[in-house]
């Protein structure tokens, strides 16, 4: 599952980007990496990783909210039905 988001660009910076990816790994575990920056800059990745398949969906779910409070918008998104993850 994979989620893409950006704030709009303005006339004095470049627009900001925030993407959270979920793979599962070959142990079965999960693994959430959240990757952010300014488009054609320096970009930062972190990762988590988690056990159980709901713990890993809850953290994507919560990563995605917060940035769409922050007012990010949704550019593209791939995995599960809806367009925002779930």
């Amino acid at each position: 599952m994979r989620i893409y988001m950006q704030t709009r660009p303005d006339a004095a910076e470049a627009p900001r980007y925030y993407q959270l990816s979920l793979e599962q790994d070959l142990l079965g575990g999960w693994t959430l990496y959240r990757e952010w920056g300014t488009q054609g800059g320096r970009a930062s990745l972190k990762r988590d990783v988690f056990l159980e398949r709901d713990d890993a969906l809850a953290a994507f779910e919560k990563a995605r909210n917060a940035q769409l409070k922050r007012g990010f918008k949704v550019m593209f998104s791939q995995g599960q039905d809806s367009p925002y993850g779930r």
